[in-house]
Protein backbone atom coordinates (compact mmCIF):
# COMPACT_ATOMS: atom_id res chain seq x y z
CA UNK A 1 0.00 0.00 0.00
CA UNK A 2 1.50 3.75 -1.14
CA UNK A 3 2.25 6.27 2.10
CA UNK A 4 -0.53 8.94 0.51
CA UNK A 5 -3.34 5.63 0.47
CA UNK A 6 -2.73 4.64 4.13
CA UNK A 7 -2.82 8.56 4.92
CA UNK A 8 -6.48 8.59 2.90
CA UNK A 9 -7.53 5.20 4.61
CA UNK A 10 -6.49 6.03 7.92
CA UNK A 11 -8.62 9.60 8.10
CA UNK A 12 -11.47 7.63 6.38
CA UNK A 13 -11.40 4.91 8.98
CA UNK A 14 -11.20 7.65 11.91
CA UNK A 15 -14.52 9.85 10.81
CA UNK A 16 -15.01 11.30 14.30
CA UNK A 17 -11.78 12.46 14.60
CA UNK A 18 -11.09 13.21 11.51
CA UNK A 19 -14.27 15.47 12.06
CA UNK A 20 -12.92 16.70 15.07
CA UNK A 21 -10.12 17.84 14.14
CA UNK A 22 -11.39 19.63 10.50
CA UNK A 23 -14.13 21.31 12.19
CA UNK A 24 -11.45 22.78 14.66
CA UNK A 25 -9.63 24.49 11.55
CA UNK A 26 -12.73 25.27 9.88
CA UNK A 27 -13.94 27.85 12.92
CA UNK A 28 -10.50 29.24 13.11
CA UNK A 29 -10.37 30.00 9.28
CA UNK A 30 -13.90 30.80 9.00
CA UNK A 31 -13.18 33.64 12.49
CA UNK A 32 -10.00 34.79 11.26
CA UNK A 33 -11.37 35.52 7.23
CA UNK A 34 -14.54 36.97 9.13
CA UNK A 35 -12.44 39.62 11.48
CA UNK A 36 -9.98 40.36 8.22
CA UNK A 37 -12.74 40.71 5.93
CA UNK A 38 -14.98 42.76 8.28
CA UNK A 39 -12.36 45.16 9.63
CA UNK A 40 -10.70 45.56 5.96
CA UNK A 41 -13.94 46.07 4.67
CA UNK A 42 -14.55 49.30 7.25
CA UNK A 43 -11.17 50.49 6.15
CA UNK A 44 -12.12 50.28 2.80
CA UNK A 45 -15.03 52.68 2.79
CA UNK A 46 -13.57 54.72 4.50
CA UNK A 47 -11.04 55.22 2.05
CA UNK A 48 -13.31 55.58 -0.74
CA UNK A 49 -14.69 58.38 1.34
CA UNK A 50 -11.28 60.11 1.03
CA UNK A 51 -10.73 59.17 -2.69
CA UNK A 52 -13.83 60.44 -3.79
CA UNK A 53 -12.95 61.49 -7.81
CA UNK A 54 -9.84 62.01 -6.39
CA UNK A 55 -5.98 60.71 -6.53
CA UNK A 56 -4.44 62.47 -3.78
CA UNK A 57 -5.22 63.91 -0.58
CA UNK A 58 -3.23 66.68 1.71
CA UNK A 59 -3.55 66.67 5.56
CA UNK A 60 -1.56 67.95 8.17
CA UNK A 61 1.80 66.25 9.08
CA UNK A 62 2.27 64.14 12.19
CA UNK A 63 -1.55 63.85 13.17
CA UNK A 64 -2.81 60.78 15.05
CA UNK A 65 -6.18 61.34 13.11
CA UNK A 66 -8.06 62.93 10.54
CA UNK A 67 -10.36 64.61 12.82
CA UNK A 68 -7.44 66.49 14.51
CA UNK A 69 -5.96 67.63 11.24
CA UNK A 70 -6.35 71.74 10.29
CA UNK A 71 -5.85 72.75 7.01
CA UNK A 72 -6.13 76.21 6.14
CA UNK A 73 -9.01 76.65 3.44
CA UNK A 74 -6.79 79.16 1.61
CA UNK A 75 -4.64 76.11 0.36
CA UNK A 76 -7.75 74.96 -1.71
CA UNK A 77 -7.66 78.38 -4.01
CA UNK A 78 -4.03 77.75 -4.55
CA UNK A 79 -3.79 74.28 -5.50
CA UNK A 80 -7.06 75.10 -7.68
CA UNK A 81 -4.95 77.49 -9.58
CA UNK A 82 -2.69 75.35 -10.22
CA UNK A 83 -2.20 73.77 -13.93
CA UNK A 84 -1.49 70.29 -12.48
CA UNK A 85 -4.52 70.55 -10.31
CA UNK A 86 -8.39 69.88 -11.99
CA UNK A 87 -9.89 70.15 -8.99
CA UNK A 88 -9.14 70.51 -5.11
CA UNK A 89 -12.34 69.82 -2.80
CA UNK A 90 -11.89 70.67 1.31
CA UNK A 91 -13.59 67.92 3.68
CA UNK A 92 -14.04 68.99 7.83
CA UNK A 93 -14.38 65.72 9.60
CA UNK A 94 -16.54 66.21 12.92
CA UNK A 95 -18.42 64.16 15.28
CA UNK A 96 -22.09 65.66 16.97
CA UNK A 97 -24.41 64.50 19.00
CA UNK A 98 -28.25 64.50 18.44
CA UNK A 99 -31.16 63.81 20.83
CA UNK A 100 -30.50 59.93 21.28
CA UNK A 101 -27.61 59.94 19.53
CA UNK A 102 -24.60 60.65 21.18
CA UNK A 103 -22.40 60.07 17.82
CA UNK A 104 -22.99 60.76 14.37
CA UNK A 105 -20.44 61.90 11.73
CA UNK A 106 -20.45 64.68 9.84
CA UNK A 107 -19.21 66.02 7.13
CA UNK A 108 -18.32 69.58 6.05
CA UNK A 109 -18.19 70.20 1.93
CA UNK A 110 -18.86 72.08 -0.88
CA UNK A 111 -21.78 72.22 -2.88
CA UNK A 112 -19.44 71.51 -5.80
CA UNK A 113 -18.86 67.87 -4.07
CA UNK A 114 -19.94 65.07 -6.17
CA UNK A 115 -20.25 62.72 -3.39
CA UNK A 116 -24.00 64.15 -2.79
CA UNK A 117 -24.36 63.92 -6.54
CA UNK A 118 -23.65 60.60 -6.94
CA UNK A 119 -26.36 59.94 -4.74
CA UNK A 120 -30.11 58.76 -5.02
CA UNK A 121 -32.19 61.57 -4.25
CA UNK A 122 -34.78 60.63 -1.99
CA UNK A 123 -36.03 63.90 -0.90
CA UNK A 124 -35.10 67.34 -1.83
CA UNK A 125 -32.91 68.38 -4.93
CA UNK A 126 -29.14 69.13 -4.84
CA UNK A 127 -29.52 72.70 -5.50
CA UNK A 128 -30.92 72.94 -2.00
CA UNK A 129 -27.77 72.26 -0.46
CA UNK A 130 -25.65 75.78 -0.93
CA UNK A 131 -22.83 76.98 0.29
CA UNK A 132 -24.01 80.15 1.94
CA UNK A 133 -26.96 78.27 3.16
CA UNK A 134 -27.44 76.02 6.71
CA UNK A 135 -29.66 73.36 5.50
CA UNK A 136 -28.15 69.71 6.14
CA UNK A 137 -28.47 66.64 3.95
CA UNK A 138 -28.72 63.40 5.81
CA UNK A 139 -28.14 60.35 4.34
CA UNK A 140 -30.58 58.05 4.33
CA UNK A 141 -30.39 55.89 7.54
CA UNK A 142 -29.01 59.02 9.27
CA UNK A 143 -32.90 60.52 8.68
CA UNK A 144 -34.33 57.28 9.64
CA UNK A 145 -32.85 57.25 13.36
CA UNK A 146 -33.20 60.97 13.33
CA UNK A 147 -36.56 60.33 12.08
CA UNK A 148 -36.03 63.96 9.99
CA UNK A 149 -37.73 64.68 6.68
CA UNK A 150 -36.61 67.29 3.88
CA UNK A 151 -38.29 70.78 5.17
CA UNK A 152 -38.23 69.76 8.94
CA UNK A 153 -35.68 71.00 11.59
CA UNK A 154 -32.93 68.73 13.66
CA UNK A 155 -31.31 69.41 16.21
CA UNK A 156 -27.25 68.68 16.31
CA UNK A 157 -24.84 69.56 18.85
CA UNK A 158 -25.54 73.24 20.21
CA UNK A 159 -28.19 74.27 17.39
CA UNK A 160 -30.94 73.22 15.29
CA UNK A 161 -30.57 73.31 11.49
CA UNK A 162 -33.16 72.77 8.42
CA UNK A 163 -33.08 69.37 6.78
CA UNK A 164 -32.33 70.30 2.62
CA UNK A 165 -33.01 66.61 1.96
CA UNK A 166 -32.13 63.10 2.67
CA UNK A 167 -29.87 61.41 -0.04
CA UNK A 168 -29.16 57.43 -0.48
CA UNK A 169 -25.35 56.44 -0.36
CA UNK A 170 -23.60 53.36 -1.07
CA UNK A 171 -21.45 53.96 1.36
CA UNK A 172 -22.71 53.38 4.87
CA UNK A 173 -20.24 56.05 6.79
CA UNK A 174 -21.91 58.51 4.24
CA UNK A 175 -25.44 56.62 4.45
CA UNK A 176 -25.79 56.95 8.08
CA UNK A 177 -24.10 60.78 8.37
CA UNK A 178 -24.71 64.00 8.25
CA UNK A 179 -23.81 67.15 5.19
CA UNK A 180 -23.42 70.76 6.47
CA UNK A 181 -22.41 73.69 4.07
CA UNK A 182 -18.59 74.11 4.84
CA UNK A 183 -18.80 77.64 6.20
CA UNK A 184 -21.63 76.10 8.69
CA UNK A 185 -19.54 73.16 9.84
CA UNK A 186 -16.81 75.12 10.50
CA UNK A 187 -18.41 77.78 12.51
CA UNK A 188 -20.43 74.72 14.38
CA UNK A 189 -17.35 73.14 15.20
CA UNK A 190 -15.06 76.46 15.26
CA UNK A 191 -12.84 75.39 12.69
CA UNK A 192 -13.36 79.21 10.72
CA UNK A 193 -10.81 78.84 8.15
CA UNK A 194 -9.98 74.84 8.18
CA UNK A 195 -10.51 71.82 6.76
CA UNK A 196 -9.52 68.15 7.79
CA UNK A 197 -8.24 67.32 4.38
CA UNK A 198 -8.14 68.56 0.86
CA UNK A 199 -9.20 65.79 -1.98
CA UNK A 200 -7.20 66.16 -4.68
CA UNK A 201 -8.05 65.60 -8.53
CA UNK A 202 -5.20 65.91 -11.12
CA UNK A 203 -5.20 67.26 -14.51
CA UNK A 204 -4.99 64.85 -17.45
CA UNK A 205 -0.87 63.98 -18.25
CA UNK A 206 -0.11 65.53 -14.46
CA UNK A 207 1.59 63.19 -12.26
CA UNK A 208 1.22 63.36 -8.40
CA UNK A 209 5.15 64.51 -7.73
CA UNK A 210 4.12 67.97 -9.39
CA UNK A 211 1.54 67.98 -6.19
CA UNK A 212 4.19 66.95 -4.00
CA UNK A 213 6.86 68.84 -4.60
CA UNK A 214 4.52 72.19 -4.88
CA UNK A 215 3.05 71.51 -1.38
CA UNK A 216 6.84 71.07 0.50
CA UNK A 217 8.10 74.10 -1.51
CA UNK A 218 4.94 76.08 0.12
CA UNK A 219 3.49 74.71 3.55
CA UNK A 220 6.05 72.46 5.39
CA UNK A 221 3.61 71.86 7.83
CA UNK A 222 1.24 69.82 5.68
CA UNK A 223 1.86 66.70 3.28
CA UNK A 224 0.40 64.99 0.03
CA UNK A 225 0.23 61.77 -0.52
CA UNK A 226 -1.56 59.51 -3.15
CA UNK A 227 -4.86 57.37 -2.21
CA UNK A 228 -2.87 54.44 -2.15
CA UNK A 229 0.52 55.85 -0.25
CA UNK A 230 -1.99 57.01 1.86
CA UNK A 231 -4.47 53.83 2.72
CA UNK A 232 -0.86 52.20 3.46
CA UNK A 233 0.95 54.68 5.82
CA UNK A 234 -2.82 56.00 8.11
CA UNK A 235 -2.00 55.01 11.21
CA UNK A 236 -5.20 54.22 12.14
CA UNK A 237 -5.68 51.90 8.78
CA UNK A 238 -2.41 50.00 10.15
CA UNK A 239 -3.76 49.69 13.82
CA UNK A 240 -7.32 48.49 12.31
CA UNK A 241 -5.43 45.68 10.14
CA UNK A 242 -2.85 44.93 12.31
CA UNK A 243 -5.46 44.25 15.11
CA UNK A 244 -7.49 42.32 12.64
CA UNK A 245 -5.27 39.68 11.61
CA UNK A 246 -3.85 38.93 15.61
CA UNK A 247 -7.49 38.54 16.38
CA UNK A 248 -7.97 36.16 13.87
CA UNK A 249 -4.93 34.63 13.86
CA UNK A 250 -5.39 33.58 17.64
CA UNK A 251 -8.81 31.69 16.77
CA UNK A 252 -7.05 30.21 14.37
CA UNK A 253 -4.25 29.22 16.58
CA UNK A 254 -6.91 27.65 19.03
CA UNK A 255 -8.66 25.77 16.29
CA UNK A 256 -4.95 24.66 15.48
CA UNK A 257 -5.25 22.43 18.74
CA UNK A 258 -7.87 20.60 17.57
CA UNK A 259 -5.41 19.19 15.36
CA UNK A 260 -2.93 18.39 17.54
CA UNK A 261 -5.07 16.93 19.47
CA UNK A 262 -6.45 14.38 16.71
CA UNK A 263 -3.20 13.57 15.57
CA UNK A 264 -1.93 12.46 19.27
CA UNK A 265 -4.93 10.65 19.63
CA UNK A 266 -4.34 9.26 16.45
CA UNK A 267 -0.92 7.98 17.26
CA UNK A 268 -1.87 6.55 20.78
CA UNK A 269 -4.66 4.91 19.27
CA UNK A 270 -2.42 3.25 16.24
CA UNK A 271 0.99 2.14 18.13
CA UNK A 272 0.46 -1.70 16.44
CA UNK A 273 -0.42 -0.40 13.12
CA UNK A 274 2.25 2.18 13.12
CA UNK A 275 4.82 -0.61 14.13
CA UNK A 276 3.06 -3.15 11.65
CA UNK A 277 4.41 -0.95 8.79
CA UNK A 278 7.80 -0.53 10.60
CA UNK A 279 7.98 -4.28 9.78
CA UNK A 280 6.17 -4.46 7.00
CA UNK A 281 9.38 -2.32 6.05
CA UNK A 282 8.59 1.42 6.43
CA UNK A 283 11.10 3.88 7.40
CA UNK A 284 11.06 6.39 10.77
CA UNK A 285 11.24 9.04 7.55
CA UNK A 286 7.78 6.87 6.20
CA UNK A 287 5.88 7.26 9.14
CA UNK A 288 6.63 10.50 10.24
CA UNK A 289 5.56 12.03 6.57
CA UNK A 290 2.49 10.32 6.75
CA UNK A 291 1.73 11.92 10.36
CA UNK A 292 2.42 14.96 8.66
CA UNK A 293 0.62 14.19 5.86
CA UNK A 294 -2.82 13.36 7.71
CA UNK A 295 -2.18 16.31 9.59
CA UNK A 296 -2.05 18.27 6.75
CA UNK A 297 -4.81 17.14 4.84
CA UNK A 298 -7.23 17.27 7.64
CA UNK A 299 -6.38 21.38 7.71
CA UNK A 300 -6.73 21.37 3.63
CA UNK A 301 -10.19 19.98 4.92
CA UNK A 302 -11.25 22.64 7.46
CA UNK A 303 -9.34 25.48 5.49
CA UNK A 304 -11.89 25.22 2.52
CA UNK A 305 -14.71 24.42 4.79
CA UNK A 306 -13.94 27.80 6.81
CA UNK A 307 -13.47 29.92 3.53
CA UNK A 308 -17.08 28.88 2.86
CA UNK A 309 -18.67 29.80 6.12
CA UNK A 310 -16.67 32.73 6.34
CA UNK A 311 -18.42 34.03 3.09
CA UNK A 312 -21.56 32.67 3.35
CA UNK A 313 -21.32 34.39 7.21
CA UNK A 314 -20.45 37.94 5.47
CA UNK A 315 -22.87 37.87 2.77
CA UNK A 316 -26.22 36.78 5.34
CA UNK A 317 -24.48 39.65 7.40
CA UNK A 318 -24.80 41.79 4.23
CA UNK A 319 -28.29 41.08 3.47
CA UNK A 320 -29.66 42.19 6.93
CA UNK A 321 -31.33 45.76 6.58
CA UNK A 322 -29.89 47.33 9.60
CA UNK A 323 -25.99 46.56 8.36
CA UNK A 324 -26.49 47.21 4.93
CA UNK A 325 -24.10 49.78 3.71
CA UNK A 326 -21.53 48.96 6.69
CA UNK A 327 -20.76 45.50 6.18
CA UNK A 328 -18.38 45.46 2.89
CA UNK A 329 -16.56 42.26 3.39
CA UNK A 330 -12.85 42.24 2.05
CA UNK A 331 -11.47 39.11 1.25
CA UNK A 332 -8.97 39.27 -1.36
CA UNK A 333 -6.14 37.03 -2.32
CA UNK A 334 -3.78 38.28 0.48
CA UNK A 335 -6.26 37.12 3.01
CA UNK A 336 -6.47 33.74 1.15
CA UNK A 337 -2.87 33.35 1.32
CA UNK A 338 -2.38 34.31 4.83
CA UNK A 339 -5.14 31.70 5.53
CA UNK A 340 -3.51 28.71 3.66
CA UNK A 341 0.28 29.93 5.11
CA UNK A 342 -1.27 29.93 8.83
CA UNK A 343 -3.49 26.37 8.38
CA UNK A 344 0.34 24.80 6.59
CA UNK A 345 1.84 26.01 9.67
CA UNK A 346 -0.53 24.83 11.89
CA UNK A 347 -0.84 21.29 10.25
CA UNK A 348 3.02 20.95 10.29
CA UNK A 349 3.34 22.28 13.78
CA UNK A 350 0.34 20.26 15.76
CA UNK A 351 2.01 17.21 13.83
CA UNK A 352 5.89 17.89 14.96
CA UNK A 353 5.86 15.71 18.12
CA UNK A 354 2.97 13.17 17.10
CA UNK A 355 5.44 12.37 14.32
CA UNK A 356 8.58 12.19 16.19
CA UNK A 357 6.81 9.97 19.14
CA UNK A 358 5.64 7.75 16.04
CA UNK A 359 9.16 7.86 13.99
CA UNK A 360 10.63 6.68 17.27
CA UNK A 361 8.49 3.61 17.99
CA UNK A 362 10.75 0.43 18.74
CA UNK A 363 8.39 -2.21 16.41
CA UNK A 364 9.16 -5.18 19.12
CA UNK A 365 7.75 -3.17 22.15
CA UNK A 366 5.06 -1.80 20.02
CA UNK A 367 3.35 -4.97 19.20
CA UNK A 368 3.21 -5.62 23.37
CA UNK A 369 1.12 -2.23 23.54
CA UNK A 370 -1.71 -2.54 25.67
Amino acid sequence: MSLWRMIFTNLRRHRVRTAIGATGIALGVATMLSVVGLLGGAVKMFERILSSNSEMVVFEKNVSDLFFSNVPQEVVGELESQPFVREAQPVLFAIISAPDRPVITCFGIRASDSRLHKGQWLQGRARDFTDNGVGVVLGERAADFLNAKEGGTIELGQGTYPVAGVVRLENGFENGGVFMPLSACQKAFHKEGVCSVVTVALQSGHKAAEVKSWMAARHEKLTALENKEFNQTYSQFRIIKTTAWVVGGCAFLLGGLSVTNTMILSVFTRIKEIAIARVCGFSRAQVALMIFGESLLVSAIGTVVGWGLSMAGLRLLKMVPMLQGYIEPNIGWKEAVGAMTLAVVTALAGAMYPAWYASRLNPAQALRFE
